[in-house]
């Protein structure tokens, strides 16, 4: 259930991409979120195996505040990459 949360949480978070300035044109309006996704669930993976349980509101707040910077600056540096 959690990782659906963090899904749909991902989805948000490509929909509001283009919004926030990041170059998805040339790379596809998937990539933001499934970057997003794929942070947040290591993320999650991660804090669990560090001991965090998930009904505790740190885990949430950490996996909620770090997806949409690792997305940032994912796309930023996968726009840097094919550029060069």
């Amino acid at each position: 259930m959690e990782l659906a949360f963090i899904l749909i949480y991902a989805a948000i978070l490509g929909l509001v991409a283009p919004y926030l300035g990041l170059p998805t044109k040339k790379m596809g309006s998937l990539v933001p979120g499934a970057i997003a996704f794929v942070k947040g669930s290591l993320a999650w993976a991660v804090l669990t195996w560090c001991g965090l349980h998930y009904d505790q509101s740190w885990i949430w707040i950490i996996v909620m505040l770090a997806m949409p910077a690792a997305m940032f600056i994912g796309v930023r540096w996968l726009a840097a990459k094919r550029a060069a």
